[in-house]
């Protein structure tokens, strides 16, 4: 199976997270995701609480293959290849319901934009693959993803409860 493209925006690369890679998250093992994500990583991508997730991530990449360019995505800055942070999808929109994103920048990089421009990226490639609607849960503790989510044109059509993260609005961008 070919490696999904990466996602490119204005200052930011989108590249596909490897299942090798989430291997060697899972695993702690540093010399491992560079070697299978051809970059290091911050510290914060070695943190137990994501496990759940990347689990959930690893799972969906290896059950279908076809689908990993609907999975999680390390940001990139282009001007000097640091890491920002993280993004994606759930998952496949046939595996979890409906086209998800989801986003996280590292503090370091937070206040520059990079989220809204990582959102935006994700919402574009959802579009050239055919989908016509993006959602985003957003705890309504979070005010910078609901200033993101607003700032891209999503409006709230629902409320759900996430077994994780508790209650959350769903927003819906129609494309």
């Amino acid at each position: 199976m070919p490696e999904p493209s990466a996602v490119d925006t204005e200052r930011l690369r989108l590249e596909p997270l490897r299942p090798e890679t989430i291997e060697a998250l899972l695993g702690r093992d540093p010399a491992a995701v560079e070697q299978a994500q051809g970059r290091a990583l911050p510290d914060a991508f070695f943190d137990p609480a994501d496990d759940f997730f990347l689990k959930i991530q690893l799972k969906r990449m290896t059950s279908r293959p076809s689908g990993r360019g609907w999975c999680a995505r390390v940001i990139v800055r282009l001007q000097d290849g640091a890491v920002v942070g993280h993004c994606g999808f759930h998952g496949p929109p046939e595996d979890v319901g409906r086209a998800e994103i989801g986003y996280t920048v590292l503090p370091p990089f937070r206040r520059q934009g990079y989220a809204v421009e990582a959102a935006g990226g994700l919402i574009e490639w959802a579009r050239s693959q055919g989908q016509a609607v993006v959602f985003a849960s957003v705890s309504p503790d979070n005010v910078a993803s609901l200033a993101v989510v607003g700032s891209l044109g999503f409006r709230q059509t629902g409320v759900q409860t996430d077994e994780i993260d508790g209650d959350e609005g769903v927003f819906e961008l129609t494309l």
